[in-house]
Protein backbone atom coordinates (compact mmCIF):
# COMPACT_ATOMS: atom_id res chain seq x y z
CA UNK A 1 0.00 0.00 0.00
CA UNK A 2 2.62 2.57 0.37
CA UNK A 3 2.98 4.41 -2.81
CA UNK A 4 4.87 7.30 -3.02
CA UNK A 5 2.79 10.95 -3.00
CA UNK A 6 1.86 12.64 -6.36
CA UNK A 7 4.76 14.89 -6.32
CA UNK A 8 7.16 15.39 -3.46
CA UNK A 9 5.87 16.40 0.10
CA UNK A 10 7.51 19.55 0.04
CA UNK A 11 6.44 21.07 -3.62
CA UNK A 12 3.15 22.40 -4.78
CA UNK A 13 0.11 20.56 -6.08
CA UNK A 14 0.47 17.65 -4.12
CA UNK A 15 -2.16 15.10 -4.50
CA UNK A 16 -3.12 11.90 -2.01
CA UNK A 17 -4.70 9.43 -3.03
CA UNK A 18 -6.89 7.46 -1.60
CA UNK A 19 -4.68 4.51 -0.77
CA UNK A 20 -2.42 6.91 1.00
CA UNK A 21 -5.19 8.10 2.82
CA UNK A 22 -6.13 5.09 4.51
CA UNK A 23 -2.29 3.90 4.82
CA UNK A 24 -2.44 7.58 6.70
CA UNK A 25 -5.66 6.63 8.58
CA UNK A 26 -3.96 2.71 9.95
CA UNK A 27 -1.02 4.63 10.57
CA UNK A 28 -2.26 7.72 13.02
CA UNK A 29 -5.56 6.18 14.20
CA UNK A 30 -5.33 2.34 14.33
CA UNK A 31 -2.16 1.29 14.81
CA UNK A 32 -1.71 3.27 17.94
CA UNK A 33 0.34 -0.04 19.85
CA UNK A 34 3.05 0.25 17.08
CA UNK A 35 5.55 3.10 16.93
CA UNK A 36 6.87 4.83 13.68
CA UNK A 37 9.27 7.30 12.64
CA UNK A 38 8.39 10.51 15.53
CA UNK A 39 5.77 8.31 16.99
CA UNK A 40 6.15 6.79 19.82
CA UNK A 41 3.76 3.26 20.37
CA UNK A 42 0.72 4.37 22.40
CA UNK A 43 0.57 2.73 25.60
CA UNK A 44 -1.87 4.09 27.85
CA UNK A 45 -6.14 5.22 27.11
CA UNK A 46 -4.71 8.59 27.42
CA UNK A 47 -2.25 8.40 25.14
CA UNK A 48 -5.24 7.08 22.71
CA UNK A 49 -7.58 9.72 23.05
CA UNK A 50 -5.08 12.20 22.37
CA UNK A 51 -4.21 10.90 18.97
CA UNK A 52 -7.74 10.64 18.27
CA UNK A 53 -8.58 14.41 20.26
CA UNK A 54 -11.45 12.55 21.32
CA UNK A 55 -13.70 9.41 21.96
CA UNK A 56 -17.53 9.11 21.29
CA UNK A 57 -18.90 8.41 24.99
CA UNK A 58 -22.65 8.39 23.47
CA UNK A 59 -23.11 4.67 23.51
CA UNK A 60 -21.27 3.83 27.04
CA UNK A 61 -18.96 0.61 25.47
CA UNK A 62 -17.69 2.32 23.08
CA UNK A 63 -14.92 4.62 25.18
CA UNK A 64 -13.54 1.10 26.66
CA UNK A 65 -13.78 -0.69 23.06
CA UNK A 66 -12.48 2.28 21.21
CA UNK A 67 -9.10 1.91 23.30
CA UNK A 68 -9.03 -2.02 23.31
CA UNK A 69 -9.28 -2.06 19.53
CA UNK A 70 -6.18 -0.08 18.82
CA UNK A 71 -3.64 -1.30 21.97
CA UNK A 72 -3.17 -4.65 22.60
CA UNK A 73 -2.50 -5.49 26.22
CA UNK A 74 -4.73 -3.05 27.46
CA UNK A 75 -8.30 -3.79 29.46
CA UNK A 76 -11.14 -2.72 30.63
CA UNK A 77 -9.76 -1.93 34.02
CA UNK A 78 -7.13 0.06 32.23
CA UNK A 79 -9.91 2.32 30.95
CA UNK A 80 -11.97 2.12 34.15
CA UNK A 81 -8.72 3.44 36.04
CA UNK A 82 -8.26 6.20 33.49
CA UNK A 83 -11.40 7.90 33.23
CA UNK A 84 -12.84 7.13 37.00
CA UNK A 85 -9.17 6.93 39.26
CA UNK A 86 -6.98 8.91 37.64
CA UNK A 87 -9.58 11.00 36.11
CA UNK A 88 -7.00 11.95 33.34
CA UNK A 89 -10.09 11.00 31.03
CA UNK A 90 -12.89 13.35 31.11
CA UNK A 91 -16.77 12.81 29.71
CA UNK A 92 -17.95 16.58 28.40
CA UNK A 93 -20.86 17.51 26.39
CA UNK A 94 -19.05 18.98 23.46
CA UNK A 95 -18.92 19.01 19.35
CA UNK A 96 -22.31 18.44 18.04
CA UNK A 97 -23.87 18.29 21.09
CA UNK A 98 -22.28 14.76 21.78
CA UNK A 99 -20.67 13.64 24.74
CA UNK A 100 -17.45 13.22 24.46
CA UNK A 101 -14.63 11.32 26.41
CA UNK A 102 -11.13 14.31 26.30
CA UNK A 103 -7.89 14.44 27.86
CA UNK A 104 -8.01 16.41 31.25
CA UNK A 105 -6.05 19.38 29.51
CA UNK A 106 -8.25 19.19 26.90
CA UNK A 107 -11.15 19.77 28.66
CA UNK A 108 -10.61 23.81 28.98
CA UNK A 109 -10.22 23.85 25.06
CA UNK A 110 -13.61 21.73 24.43
CA UNK A 111 -15.71 23.46 26.68
CA UNK A 112 -14.43 26.92 25.21
CA UNK A 113 -14.56 25.97 21.28
CA UNK A 114 -17.86 23.87 21.49
CA UNK A 115 -19.37 22.95 24.74
CA UNK A 116 -20.27 26.70 26.14
CA UNK A 117 -21.93 27.86 22.62
CA UNK A 118 -24.03 24.42 22.80
CA UNK A 119 -25.18 24.94 26.44
CA UNK A 120 -26.41 28.48 25.71
CA UNK A 121 -28.61 26.95 23.15
CA UNK A 122 -29.61 24.20 24.99
CA UNK A 123 -30.53 26.89 27.44
CA UNK A 124 -32.72 28.67 24.81
CA UNK A 125 -34.51 25.64 23.80
CA UNK A 126 -35.35 24.07 27.21
CA UNK A 127 -36.79 27.57 28.27
CA UNK A 128 -38.66 27.50 25.33
CA UNK A 129 -40.07 24.63 25.68
CA UNK A 130 -41.35 25.38 28.87
CA UNK A 131 -42.84 28.26 28.08
CA UNK A 132 -44.67 27.12 24.86
CA UNK A 133 -45.30 23.12 25.17
CA UNK A 134 -47.99 22.22 27.86
CA UNK A 135 -46.67 20.65 31.21
CA UNK A 136 -47.59 19.10 34.17
CA UNK A 137 -47.40 20.65 36.53
CA UNK A 138 -48.22 24.08 34.20
CA UNK A 139 -44.85 26.17 34.30
CA UNK A 140 -46.05 29.96 34.87
CA UNK A 141 -41.94 31.45 35.06
CA UNK A 142 -39.68 28.98 32.73
CA UNK A 143 -36.83 30.70 34.18
CA UNK A 144 -37.60 30.87 37.86
CA UNK A 145 -38.34 27.06 37.89
CA UNK A 146 -34.94 26.35 35.76
CA UNK A 147 -32.83 28.28 38.63
CA UNK A 148 -34.66 26.23 41.08
CA UNK A 149 -34.01 23.02 39.54
CA UNK A 150 -30.61 23.38 39.72
CA UNK A 151 -30.32 24.66 42.90
CA UNK A 152 -31.92 21.72 44.03
CA UNK A 153 -29.52 19.16 41.40
CA UNK A 154 -26.32 20.84 42.90
CA UNK A 155 -27.20 20.33 46.49
CA UNK A 156 -28.64 17.07 46.32
CA UNK A 157 -24.91 16.11 44.44
CA UNK A 158 -23.08 17.68 47.20
CA UNK A 159 -23.89 14.51 49.25
CA UNK A 160 -22.18 12.32 46.20
CA UNK A 161 -23.06 11.07 43.12
CA UNK A 162 -26.37 9.91 41.98
CA UNK A 163 -27.82 8.47 38.93
CA UNK A 164 -30.83 10.24 36.73
CA UNK A 165 -33.47 8.28 38.97
CA UNK A 166 -31.42 8.86 42.24
CA UNK A 167 -31.34 12.82 41.02
CA UNK A 168 -34.95 13.40 39.99
CA UNK A 169 -35.95 11.69 43.53
CA UNK A 170 -33.64 14.15 45.57
CA UNK A 171 -34.10 17.05 42.72
CA UNK A 172 -38.56 16.59 42.35
CA UNK A 173 -38.16 19.94 40.67
CA UNK A 174 -36.67 17.70 37.23
CA UNK A 175 -39.77 15.64 37.44
CA UNK A 176 -41.73 18.36 35.83
CA UNK A 177 -43.01 16.65 32.68
CA UNK A 178 -43.74 17.84 29.10
CA UNK A 179 -46.69 16.39 27.76
CA UNK A 180 -47.50 14.70 23.87
CA UNK A 181 -49.20 17.10 21.56
CA UNK A 182 -49.17 14.82 18.56
CA UNK A 183 -50.35 10.55 18.31
CA UNK A 184 -47.08 10.27 17.08
CA UNK A 185 -45.17 7.03 18.29
CA UNK A 186 -42.79 8.79 20.04
CA UNK A 187 -44.31 11.55 20.98
CA UNK A 188 -44.44 10.69 25.15
CA UNK A 189 -44.53 12.31 28.48
CA UNK A 190 -40.54 13.40 29.13
CA UNK A 191 -39.45 14.53 32.14
CA UNK A 192 -37.08 17.99 32.35
CA UNK A 193 -34.43 15.61 34.12
CA UNK A 194 -32.74 14.99 30.71
CA UNK A 195 -32.69 18.05 29.00
CA UNK A 196 -31.70 19.89 32.43
CA UNK A 197 -28.73 17.78 32.80
CA UNK A 198 -27.58 18.05 29.16
CA UNK A 199 -27.43 22.20 30.52
CA UNK A 200 -25.59 21.76 32.91
CA UNK A 201 -23.14 19.21 31.12
CA UNK A 202 -22.36 21.49 28.64
CA UNK A 203 -21.46 24.71 31.05
CA UNK A 204 -19.58 22.24 32.51
CA UNK A 205 -20.95 22.24 36.03
CA UNK A 206 -21.92 18.84 36.19
CA UNK A 207 -19.71 15.53 34.85
CA UNK A 208 -20.89 11.91 33.78
CA UNK A 209 -19.16 9.84 36.05
CA UNK A 210 -18.96 6.33 36.39
CA UNK A 211 -21.66 3.75 35.09
CA UNK A 212 -23.55 1.71 37.57
CA UNK A 213 -23.22 -2.31 37.55
CA UNK A 214 -20.93 -3.57 34.26
CA UNK A 215 -18.42 -1.39 32.61
CA UNK A 216 -21.31 -1.17 29.83
CA UNK A 217 -23.91 0.08 31.69
CA UNK A 218 -25.85 3.01 30.44
CA UNK A 219 -27.02 3.93 33.76
CA UNK A 220 -24.05 6.44 34.77
CA UNK A 221 -23.75 8.76 37.90
CA UNK A 222 -23.60 12.23 38.09
CA UNK A 223 -21.06 14.43 39.83
CA UNK A 224 -20.31 18.46 40.83
CA UNK A 225 -17.55 19.51 38.08
CA UNK A 226 -15.16 20.55 40.80
CA UNK A 227 -14.73 17.12 42.14
CA UNK A 228 -12.66 16.94 38.73
CA UNK A 229 -12.01 20.73 38.59
CA UNK A 230 -11.93 22.03 42.01
CA UNK A 231 -11.62 25.98 40.84
CA UNK A 232 -14.00 24.98 37.69
CA UNK A 233 -12.85 24.59 34.39
CA UNK A 234 -9.88 27.07 33.13
CA UNK A 235 -11.13 29.60 31.11
CA UNK A 236 -10.21 29.88 27.65
CA UNK A 237 -10.87 32.66 24.77
CA UNK A 238 -13.34 30.91 22.24
CA UNK A 239 -11.59 31.82 19.53
CA UNK A 240 -8.33 30.66 20.75
CA UNK A 241 -9.77 27.62 21.69
CA UNK A 242 -11.42 26.85 18.01
CA UNK A 243 -7.62 26.78 16.78
CA UNK A 244 -6.33 24.70 19.20
CA UNK A 245 -9.21 22.37 18.82
CA UNK A 246 -8.71 22.49 14.78
CA UNK A 247 -4.90 22.65 15.34
CA UNK A 248 -5.42 19.00 17.37
CA UNK A 249 -8.23 17.93 14.48
CA UNK A 250 -6.01 18.19 11.33
CA UNK A 251 -3.15 16.39 12.75
CA UNK A 252 -5.02 13.47 13.71
CA UNK A 253 -7.53 13.47 10.91
CA UNK A 254 -5.63 15.09 8.23
CA UNK A 255 -5.81 16.03 5.01
CA UNK A 256 -9.06 16.97 5.19
CA UNK A 257 -11.63 19.27 3.90
CA UNK A 258 -13.46 22.33 6.02
CA UNK A 259 -16.22 20.65 5.74
CA UNK A 260 -15.08 17.88 7.41
CA UNK A 261 -13.67 19.95 9.94
CA UNK A 262 -16.79 22.01 9.96
CA UNK A 263 -19.22 18.70 10.35
CA UNK A 264 -16.65 16.92 13.15
CA UNK A 265 -16.94 20.64 15.63
CA UNK A 266 -20.29 21.37 14.59
CA UNK A 267 -19.19 25.23 13.84
CA UNK A 268 -21.14 27.45 10.89
CA UNK A 269 -18.88 27.71 8.27
CA UNK A 270 -17.21 30.88 8.94
CA UNK A 271 -16.19 30.09 12.41
CA UNK A 272 -14.78 26.49 10.52
CA UNK A 273 -12.51 28.96 7.67
CA UNK A 274 -11.25 31.28 10.42
CA UNK A 275 -10.10 28.57 12.54
CA UNK A 276 -7.78 27.00 9.57
CA UNK A 277 -6.66 30.43 8.48
CA UNK A 278 -4.91 30.88 11.76
CA UNK A 279 -3.13 27.64 11.12
CA UNK A 280 0.25 26.74 9.27
CA UNK A 281 -1.31 24.20 7.21
CA UNK A 282 -0.66 23.01 3.73
CA UNK A 283 -3.40 22.96 0.81
CA UNK A 284 -3.19 19.84 -1.18
CA UNK A 285 -5.93 17.78 -3.03
CA UNK A 286 -7.21 14.69 -1.78
CA UNK A 287 -8.80 11.72 -3.39
CA UNK A 288 -12.34 11.44 -1.78
CA UNK A 289 -13.93 8.09 -4.10
CA UNK A 290 -14.67 4.97 -2.99
CA UNK A 291 -11.56 2.20 -2.57
CA UNK A 292 -11.50 1.00 -6.57
CA UNK A 293 -13.41 3.26 -7.80
CA UNK A 294 -13.10 6.97 -9.99
CA UNK A 295 -10.42 9.48 -7.98
CA UNK A 296 -13.08 12.20 -6.97
CA UNK A 297 -10.23 15.15 -5.98
CA UNK A 298 -11.55 17.66 -3.22
CA UNK A 299 -9.42 20.48 -2.31
CA UNK A 300 -8.24 19.84 1.44
CA UNK A 301 -5.74 21.10 3.98
CA UNK A 302 -2.94 19.58 5.86
CA UNK A 303 -1.09 20.58 9.37
CA UNK A 304 2.51 19.97 8.18
CA UNK A 305 4.22 18.49 5.43
CA UNK A 306 6.51 16.22 6.66
CA UNK A 307 3.50 14.68 8.35
CA UNK A 308 3.10 12.82 5.37
CA UNK A 309 6.59 11.69 4.64
CA UNK A 310 6.90 10.21 8.06
CA UNK A 311 3.02 8.00 7.40
CA UNK A 312 4.61 6.76 4.25
CA UNK A 313 7.56 5.36 5.36
CA UNK A 314 8.19 2.14 3.99
CA UNK A 315 9.05 0.61 7.05
CA UNK A 316 5.31 0.30 7.90
CA UNK A 317 4.35 -1.51 4.97
CA UNK A 318 3.92 -4.27 7.19
CA UNK A 319 1.95 -2.68 9.58
CA UNK A 320 -0.34 -1.12 7.31
CA UNK A 321 -0.49 -4.20 4.82
CA UNK A 322 -1.24 -6.75 7.71
CA UNK A 323 -3.56 -4.75 9.73
CA UNK A 324 -7.21 -5.47 10.78
CA UNK A 325 -9.14 -3.86 13.30
CA UNK A 326 -12.79 -4.37 14.93
CA UNK A 327 -14.13 -0.71 15.77
CA UNK A 328 -16.86 0.09 17.82
CA UNK A 329 -20.49 1.91 17.71
CA UNK A 330 -19.74 5.41 16.77
CA UNK A 331 -16.04 4.59 17.05
CA UNK A 332 -14.09 8.37 16.55
CA UNK A 333 -12.33 7.20 13.16
CA UNK A 334 -15.60 5.46 11.45
CA UNK A 335 -17.34 9.23 12.40
CA UNK A 336 -14.15 11.45 12.01
CA UNK A 337 -14.97 13.04 8.21
CA UNK A 338 -18.45 13.54 6.38
CA UNK A 339 -16.93 12.30 3.19
CA UNK A 340 -16.08 8.68 4.36
CA UNK A 341 -16.59 6.97 0.94
CA UNK A 342 -12.89 7.03 0.45
CA UNK A 343 -13.13 4.35 3.86
CA UNK A 344 -16.69 3.30 3.76
CA UNK A 345 -17.34 2.43 0.38
CA UNK A 346 -20.70 1.18 -0.71
CA UNK A 347 -21.37 -0.03 3.10
CA UNK A 348 -23.30 3.00 4.48
CA UNK A 349 -26.93 1.53 4.20
CA UNK A 350 -26.14 -1.23 6.19
CA UNK A 351 -23.28 -0.19 8.57
CA UNK A 352 -25.11 3.13 9.48
CA UNK A 353 -28.51 3.70 11.17
CA UNK A 354 -31.31 6.25 9.49
CA UNK A 355 -29.74 9.30 11.66
CA UNK A 356 -26.22 8.70 10.38
CA UNK A 357 -25.27 6.94 13.47
CA UNK A 358 -22.40 3.98 12.76
CA UNK A 359 -22.62 0.84 13.92
CA UNK A 360 -19.76 -2.02 14.52
CA UNK A 361 -17.16 -2.22 11.75
CA UNK A 362 -14.51 -4.36 10.51
CA UNK A 363 -11.87 -2.68 8.79
CA UNK A 364 -8.66 -4.61 6.74
CA UNK A 365 -6.18 -1.88 5.86
CA UNK A 366 -8.02 1.67 6.30
CA UNK A 367 -11.36 0.68 4.90
CA UNK A 368 -14.50 -0.49 5.71
CA UNK A 369 -15.32 -3.93 4.97
CA UNK A 370 -17.53 -5.42 7.60
CA UNK A 371 -19.10 -5.89 11.16
CA UNK A 372 -18.88 -7.56 14.03
CA UNK A 373 -21.33 -8.49 17.02
CA UNK A 374 -20.35 -9.91 20.35
CA UNK A 375 -23.44 -12.79 20.72
CA UNK A 376 -24.90 -13.90 24.62
CA UNK A 377 -22.16 -16.05 25.77
CA UNK A 378 -19.19 -13.91 24.78
CA UNK A 379 -17.95 -15.20 21.06
CA UNK A 380 -17.23 -12.23 18.69
CA UNK A 381 -18.40 -12.78 15.28
CA UNK A 382 -18.35 -11.04 12.47
CA UNK A 383 -19.49 -11.03 8.91
CA UNK A 384 -17.84 -9.72 5.76
CA UNK A 385 -19.39 -7.04 3.22
CA UNK A 386 -16.46 -7.78 0.52
CA UNK A 387 -13.53 -10.07 -0.55
CA UNK A 388 -10.68 -9.43 1.43
CA UNK A 389 -8.30 -12.75 0.66
CA UNK A 390 -7.13 -15.35 2.83
CA UNK A 391 -4.85 -12.97 4.52
CA UNK A 392 -7.66 -10.57 5.21
CA UNK A 393 -9.87 -12.97 6.16
CA UNK A 394 -7.14 -14.52 8.84
CA UNK A 395 -6.18 -11.48 10.17
CA UNK A 396 -9.81 -10.29 10.85
CA UNK A 397 -10.10 -13.80 12.69
CA UNK A 398 -7.01 -13.31 14.72
CA UNK A 399 -8.18 -9.71 16.29
CA UNK A 400 -11.92 -11.28 16.83
CA UNK A 401 -10.01 -13.83 19.04
CA UNK A 402 -7.64 -11.13 20.42
CA UNK A 403 -10.41 -9.01 21.46
CA UNK A 404 -13.04 -11.88 22.53
CA UNK A 405 -10.44 -12.61 25.31
CA UNK A 406 -9.91 -9.21 26.25
CA UNK A 407 -13.28 -9.23 27.16
CA UNK A 408 -13.16 -12.27 28.72
CA UNK A 409 -16.69 -13.29 27.94
CA UNK A 410 -18.42 -9.71 28.82
CA UNK A 411 -21.07 -8.99 26.94
CA UNK A 412 -23.03 -5.42 25.81
CA UNK A 413 -25.67 -3.83 24.02
CA UNK A 414 -24.76 -0.85 21.93
CA UNK A 415 -26.92 1.96 21.93
CA UNK A 416 -27.07 1.71 17.69
CA UNK A 417 -27.79 -0.98 15.59
CA UNK A 418 -28.22 -1.79 12.58
CA UNK A 419 -30.98 -4.65 10.62
CA UNK A 420 -28.10 -6.12 9.19
CA UNK A 421 -26.28 -6.07 12.79
CA UNK A 422 -29.05 -7.73 14.81
CA UNK A 423 -29.42 -10.64 12.02
CA UNK A 424 -25.69 -11.43 12.72
CA UNK A 425 -26.29 -11.23 16.63
CA UNK A 426 -29.86 -13.07 16.14
CA UNK A 427 -27.80 -16.04 13.74
CA UNK A 428 -26.94 -19.53 15.37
Amino acid sequence: MGAAVGGSAHDGGVRITGEQRRRRLVVRQLALGVGGPGRPAAATPEEVTRRLVALHATDAPSVHLAVLARVPGLGLDDVRDALFERRSLVKVLGMRRTMFVVPRDVVPVVHAAASAPVASRLRARLLKELATLPTDPAVEDPEALVAAAEAQVHAALAAGPLDGAQLSRAAPLLRTAFLPTTDKAWDVRRTMTSPLLSVLSAEGSVVRGEPRGAWSSPRHVWSPMTDWFPDGIPAMDEETARVELARAWLEAFGPATVADLRWWTGWNLGQARRAVAALDVREVEVEVGPPGGDAVVADGVMLRATDLDADLDPALDDVVDGHAALLPTLDPTTMGWTARDWYLGPHREQLFDSAGNAGATVWWQGRIVGLWVVRPGGDVVWRLLEDVGADGETAVAAEAQRLGAVLGGSTFTPGYTTPLYRELLAAG
